[in-house]
């Protein structure tokens, strides 16, 4: 990083520059009349709002090099220059680090991944360091200055302060993240819940583009939920929202790790589905890949169970519908790989719990890799990035 006595300091930018760079992210490349139709701001705004991008190199106007126009296409567009910046994202879970280093508009260059030896901050902090000093000698071999890091973590995690506040599957408290990665690193750090961090990439790149209320429900290790209302990434008052795997569901049910019981977390999250299998089979069936050959099997209790599990989570998504009113609820994460099992559960469920026309929410699956978690908290950065309205020269 450079000290500060090199940064050359340039206006601070207003919050339209970051509205017009999101849009553009999203939907570019667009016309400048075209980015205040999407905005809303008026032409002066619009041009005021991108003159420093521009000025800068985050923005150029232009067709890609190589593009021609078709016809009636404008031959002026606004376009992110997704060359001028790199970010580093990484994705922490309980048995390994994934690690990614994206450009400007969140493509993914290269990618990293290390297993973890234990769990402890102590463990995951070199190894973080050690894939970050990685990705740096990529980014100086591409000839691009990386911006800042983005880490994902599962559990109540503070942004704001870039605190863990509690990951269950870390067993971290109270670990500021942000300022010994930060201090590790030398980059500017943003840590967010992994599950809001896949938000912000699904909100800008993915299933939500275009979308100004949605829903990402992630179904796997834990039950998560990001939310979108008015084009924005919820975090809640308290840094907590859209946590509906501690819905309880069930006063009397299996009690969950947050001290609750019969929340869907401790009915349809994997560590439950296994627990619940074991017991309804007295078998030692090792794990997911076991429990899911059992089910396909045809064995009446196993099955039995990935349909308590898909009702609960039907009947989640159908509290969240009747609450919030989304367009469309996306439906990822690792325990995908059980849908066919989950899927008639959700559906009844979902039926039965909506209320009136929220019935008509769309409700989708899409299957996302790890490597897209990373991708997420890339995406983070890259929000604190164009959200701090100041930027520096190289």
């Amino acid at each position: 990083m450079p000290s500060t006595s090199a940064r050359q300091s340039v206006p601070t930018l207003a919050p339209a520059a970051s509205l017009v760079f999101t849009t553009l992210l999203s939907h570019g490349p667009l016309t400048r009349s075209e980015v205040g139709r999407r905005t809303g701001l008026s032409p002066a705004a619009v041009t005021k709002a991108v003159r420093p991008l521009m000025e800068l190199g985050y923005l150029v106007e232009g067709v890609d090099e190589g593009t021609r126009p078709g016809v009636g296409r404008p031959a002026n567009p606004v376009r992110v220059d997704a060359g001028r910046a790199l970010f580093i994202g990484i994705k922490v879970t309980g048995d390994e680090i994934i690690a990614v280093l994206a450009d400007l508009c969140c493509r993914i260059r290269t990618t990293r991944n290390v297993p973890l030896s234990g769990r402890e901050p102590e463990a995951v902090l070199p190894r973080v360091a050690a894939l970050v000093r990685e990705l740096l000698r990529e980014a100086v071999g591409l000839g691009v200055r990386v911006r800042g890091l983005g880490i994902a973590i599962s559990g109540d995690v503070d942004r704001a302060d870039g605190v863990v506040r509690y990951s269950p599957f870390l067993e971290w408290r109270d670990v500021p993240l942000a300022q010994l990665a930060g201090t590790a690193t030398g980059l500017p750090v943003t840590v967010d819940n992994d599950v809001r961090a896949l938000t912000v990439a699904e909100h800008w790149f993915g299933a939500g583009v275009g979308l100004s209320d949605f829903a990402l429900v992630t179904v796997g290790a834990g039950i998560g939920c990001g939310l979108v209302v008015h084009g924005e990434v919820v975090s809640g008052a308290h840094g907590v929202a859209g946590e509906i795997g501690h819905l309880s569901l069930d006063p009397h049910g299996p009690l969950c790790h947050c001290g609750n019981r019969g929340c869907v977390e401790a009915i349809a999250a994997d560590p439950a589905l296994l627990r619940a299998v074991r017991a309804a089979t007295g078998r030692a069936v090792a794990g997911a890949a076991e429990a899911l050959e059992l089910a396909r099997g045809g064995d009446p209790a196993v099955r039995a169970v990935y349909a308590r599990a898909g009702a609960a989570i039907g009947k989640a998504i159908g509290s969240l519908v009747n609450l919030l009113g989304p367009e469309r609820v996306i439906i990822s994460g690792e325990g995908l790989a059980a849908y066919d099992l989950f899927a008639e559960g959700i559906r009844d469920a979902f039926a039965t719990s909506a209320f009136g026309t929220a019935a008509e929410c769309d409700v989708m699956t899409r299957a996302l890799s790890f490597e897209d978690w990373a991708r997420g908290a890339a995406a983070t950065a890259i929000q604190s990035f164009m959200g701090s309205h100041t930027y520096e020269e190289r």
